[in-house]
């Protein structure tokens, strides 16, 4: 039962990193700055890709300290800790969802600030000489590197918590799947987006992230609770 657990929140992990990179917020800024940059596609996946492993970095260095401080409080409490960890899942999952509910969602006021931002950084860079283009790139990738690398997917952070129970072992393989969904969601809606398959209003996701992030959470947290031992 224990393999079937990880394997649960390997995939749980992998789903929230992937979908998570739906978020207008993870490939619009891309697709803005590669316009007015007048990137080439393959240059404006590859900078995508960098700034994804940026992101997880980040992201894996928050679940680090997680993991070390849950690595320490296993072996104190022993048979209590995966109830103490699905009860801590629950709980971040009860938040998404009510912030859900009460339409309190972060990524919506971050991608308000952002798509405004990315608009005028376009404008911006239309009215520059083309003599001063290798230096707006530079800005550019230097911009787009920080939104994301300091910019953590804080809903994958509990997917930490709940790999605790196995050592530093899981949290190398959460890492991993962090780090490879990633990179994978962001490149593959950035990819999209360059194809015009941004009139799927990708956009309509973001309604429901917190929603959907907080059931698996929730769901997760369960399954450690009655199967983990």
């Amino acid at each position: 039962m224990t393999d079937s657990v990880l394997t649960t929140i390997a995939v749980t992990g992998f789903t929230i990193a992937f979908f998570h990179a739906a978020i207008p917020t993870h490939w619009l800024p891309f697709v803005l700055t590669a316009r007015a940059q007048k990137w080439s596609r393959p240059k404006t996946l590859a900078i995508t890709a960098v700034a994804a492993s940026g992101h997880a970095t980040f992201t894996a260095a928050l679940g680090l300290i997680v993991a070390w401080l849950g690595i320490a409080l296993s072996d104190r409490v022993g048979m209590w800790f995966p109830r103490i960890a699905g009860g801590a899942l629950i709980l971040f999952g009860l938040f998404y969802v009510i912030r859900q509910l009460t339409g309190h969602t972060h990524t919506h006021l971050h991608l308000g600030q952002g798509h405004s931002h990315d608009h005028h950084h376009e404008g911006h860079d239309h009215g520059e000489k083309r003599l001063s283009l290798s230096k707006s790139d530079l800005a550019a990738i230097a911009s787009l590197l920080a939104l994301l690398t300091f910019s953590p997917c804080e809903a994958f952070v509990p997917i930490y918590v709940s790999g605790v129970r196995y050592g530093w072992h899981g949290f190398a393989l959460l890492t991993i799947i962090l780090t490879v969904a990633t990179i994978a969601g962001m490149v593959a809606f950035t990819a999209l987006a360059l194809t015009g398959i941004e009139q799927v209003k990708l956009r309509s996701f973001e309604k429901y992230e917190a929603g959907v992030m907080g059931i698996l959470l929730c769901a997760v947290g369960v399954l450690i609770i009655f199967f983990e031992k």
